[in-house]
């Protein structure tokens, strides 16, 4: 089909010469902005993997793709496809492998087009992850941006002629490799260590407190109110200024709420801290020494970063530092997870997304002054904490 198209876009610009320009001039362009789009949501998204991995395993979720038996392999997914990313916008600024390159932009730009457009259209995942952290865009917006490249690639294809190398093959292929190697280098990296530029809210020097803030006068979000009511043995949608004449004899069914227009969002919304039912988050802001270990899955915590944390525990006790543990898991299942492996200071329950938000490692540790953090670590770099 493509070819199809091309040839005959090639028909018609043999016998329209300005056309013949005005695509050379599209094809360049195309190529450039693809080309660095890829790169950029790429090493964006490989700056923190494992946050892209979270996005796919809500993917691979039942309630949305129904793909459960991937949700083991998102991170080992989320790797290959960050690197993947970038390589093809170097190969593309190369005009190196142009035939590999092309179809594999398109066939990917498909992919990713298909799941915007499902995650919009059925509100299933409310942010796609194309930016990671740093950028974030409704599902309708990364629906019309994936367009907006797919537009673009079916330029590059109807002007491939255009795409020419701008080095010789040895070149290009040493560029290539060695972009290859420093891909794989940072995913190791990172994964080994924290992301290199936190683009979240929990990053250091926020106060948290303050992040969940709501500004006197901030706008508030509006909502539509539709009201269901049997009316008859038929059901029928009536607005909020409709309820004060209802029908006789009417039986409510349901009502559903739209959002119209979205007020202001903290940055940080269901931080909370408890056990028990004893809500300790305002104490805990308002410690001024205190490290925070955050394991959101206790079940999956790597034993080396467990087998850390009664190490930590004696140097923040030796500077005057309290700690405690965050965890989503339950009671029950992590009292024999915490004894198997020497852990010797007390979890808390922290909502499991929140956790996972504020820090990729699992266990991790942070450290608080009056709710600004200080400091986050990687288990792999306790060595590195500062008292």
């Amino acid at each position: 089909m493509i070819a199809f198209v091309t040839g005959i876009i090639s028909i018609y610009l043999e016998i329209q010469p300005k056309s013949f320009t005005m695509l050379k001039i599209l094809t360049h362009f195309s190529r450039l902005i693809v080309g660095i789009l890829f790169i950029i949501s790429g090493l964006i998204k490989l700056n923190d993997p494992v946050g892209f991995s979270f996005k796919l395993e809500e993917y691979f979720s039942e309630s949305v793709l129904n793909l459960p038996f991937l949700a083991p392999l998102a991170l080992a997914i989320a790797v290959f496809v960050v690197i993947y990313e970038v390589i093809l916008g170097v190969l593309l600024l190369l005009g190196y492998q142009k035939k590999f390159t092309l179809w594999s932009l398109l066939l990917m730009i498909l992919f990713f087009t298909f799941l915007t457009f499902y995650s919009a259209y059925y509100n299933k995942v409310t942010d796609c992850g194309c930016f990671g952290d740093a950028i974030k865009l409704t599902p309708w917006q990364s629906f019309s941006k994936d367009v907006i490249l797919l537009i673009l690639i079916l330029v590059l294809f109807a002007g491939q002629r255009f795409i020419r190398p701008i080095l010789n093959r040895k070149s290009s292929r040493a560029i290539s490799i060695i972009s290859l190697a420093l891909c794989g280098f940072m995913g190791y990296w990172v994964l080994n260590h924290l992301p290199i530029v936190d683009f979240r809210a929990y990053k250091v020097g926020n106060n948290i407190s303050k992040e969940m803030e709501i500004p006197a006068g901030a706008p508030k979000s509006e909502y539509e109110m539709t009201f269901i009511y049997k009316v008859n043995g038929v059901e029928k949608e009536f607005g909020l200024n409709d309820l004060a004449n209802l029908p006789e004899g009417v039986e409510f069914v349901d009502r559903k709420e739209k959002l119209i227009k979205e007020g202001f969002t903290p940055k940080i919304q269901n931080f909370s801290i408890s056990k028990a039912e004893e809500d300790i988050t305002s104490s805990v802001l308002k410690e001024e020494k205190i490290v925070l270990v955050v394991a959101y899955d206790l079940e999956k915590s790597c034993k080396k970063g467990l087998q850390k944390i009664a190490q930590v525990q004696q140097l923040a006790l030796e500077n005057g530092y309290k700690i405690i543990g965050l965890t989503s898991t339950l009671q029950s299942t992590y009292a024999p997870i915490l004894a198997e492996n020497n852990v010797p200071i007390e979890f808390y329950t922290t909502d499991a997304v929140t956790l996972k938000t504020i820090e990729r490692a699992n266990p991790s540790f942070v450290i608080l002054n009056q709710g600004t953090i200080v400091q986050k670590v990687h288990y792999n770099d306790v060595d590195e904490l500062k008292f």
